[in-house]
């Protein structure tokens, strides 16, 4: 087969990939905290056997990162939602494990336990469930996360950071998963918690459309290069076998 298949067929995989990511963005465009993501992708060149000199350049599979541009602000006045200003996470407790959300809606349970929007409990720095009093007053939070209710504090909502280079998986739209271990954000004046806001998703509709029209039309423009190729490449066989 002619390399130019090859690096064809490696620039459908890439933009698969791409096409993957960019559907995945547009169905989050409306979760709350949710952090688009986007594909890097590596130029891998290959020598020729017959041409050490030669060298075709193929196209990696891509890896995946997460975009660390903050959505915009809502404010919904209610008291426990949050909203991260700065590059840090909320932690919770699930079934997988701690994952890292940036999706501040959270909710007091009968127990007086703070959970998420699914019920997994919201942890302090210390990583421990955050217990708050059922019957106390109106929480108010401050800046540095520090939870007051009737007058005195009761507890801190944690806030983490992690190398999202290091890997990651999606957990529950807008939850992810690190496989850096999450440390505590500690005085940091670049990161804040504010109270009665939240988050949305930092996707760009538009733009996430514009490369959705851009992506397939290099597709569609690779396969019609490599239906090209193939004809005449079939085309030249017939030719040199009819000449034998």
């Amino acid at each position: 087969m002619q390399s130019g298949l090859y690096v064809s067929l490696s620039s459908q995989m890439a933009l698969e990939r791409r096409l993957t990511t960019i559907a995945d963005n547009m169905a989050n465009l409306n979760t709350v905290g949710f952090r688009s993501t986007e594909v890097k992708f590596d130029e891998v060149l290959s020598k020729t056997q017959n041409d050490i000199n030669a060298k075709i350049a193929f196209v990696n599979q891509g890896n995946d990162y997460l975009s660390t541009k903050n959505g915009e602000l809502a404010q919904t006045g209610n008291a426990l939602d949050f909203a991260i200003k700065g590059d840090a996470w909320f932690a919770i407790d699930t079934p997988a494990g701690q994952v890292l959300t940036r999706d501040g809606r959270f909710t007091m349970k009968e127990t007086g336990e703070l959970v998420s929007v699914r019920g997994y409990p919201v942890l302090d720095a210390g990583g421990a469930p955050i217990q708050l009093n059922r019957a106390g007053g109106v929480p108010a939070v401050g800046a540095d996360g520090k939870i007051i209710q009737d007058d005195r504090q009761v507890a801190t909502i944690g806030l983490f950071t992690a190398d999202i280079n290091k890997g990651f998986v999606r957990y529950d739209n807008s939850g992810v998963s690190m496989v850096d271990e999450p440390q505590p954000v500690v005085d940091n004046p670049e990161v804040s918690i504010m109270q009665g806001y939240l988050e949305n998703s930092n996707v760009n509709g538009i733009g996430e459309m514009t490369q959705l029209i851009q992506v397939n039309r290099a597709f569609e423009s690779i396969s019609s290069l490599m239906r090209d190729s193939e004809t005449s490449l079939s085309d030249a066989i017939k030719v040199l076998g009819g000449s034998s």
